[in-house]
């Protein structure tokens, strides 16, 4: 995947415009705890990383050989799911995403609230994280 960082006036021209084939989006919540990347293209999913958590989920992804527990993801189709990885999505010049904004790039939207994150897909699928309980749906 080809990373592109994105000033803040081509997010919002990219916001406003069908997503190109291959686009890269970072952004994060007012309290930098919950990071988050969309990207389009061929492997489109969006996916946010939690620095401080009280993990819901006790039990790894099956063959999960990788950090598992403050990750958490969803493709274009598909429910969301708990990540298995060996990365992470921070990224300092990233965007911060207020509370009570949202930001849509392809087939995913994300909405930041002072209770947490939601990201989902077209088909409504996705996840909702907050510091104190994560929920996949």
């Amino acid at each position: 995947m080809i990373r592109r960082h994105i000033p803040l006036t081509l997010a919002l021209i990219l916001l406003a415009s069908p997503a190109l084939a291959d686009d890269y989006l970072a952004f994060h919540s007012p309290s930098g705890n919950i990071q988050c990347a969309i990207s389009t293209g061929d492997y489109a999913q969006v996916r946010c990383d939690m620095s401080a958590l009280t993990p819901t989920y006790r039990t790894a992804p099956p063959d999960c050989e990788f950090d598992w527990g403050s990750s958490f993801a969803v493709d274009a189709g598909g429910p969301g799911y708990l990540g298995c990885v060996s990365d992470a999505v921070a990224d300092p010049r990233g965007l911060e995403l207020g509370y009570g904004k949202s930001i849509t790039l392809g087939p995913f939207t994300c909405t930041s609230e002072k209770s947490g994150m939601e990201c989902s897909n077209l088909g409504g699928h996705g996840f909702k994280l907050s510091k104190a309980k994560q929920r996949l749906f």
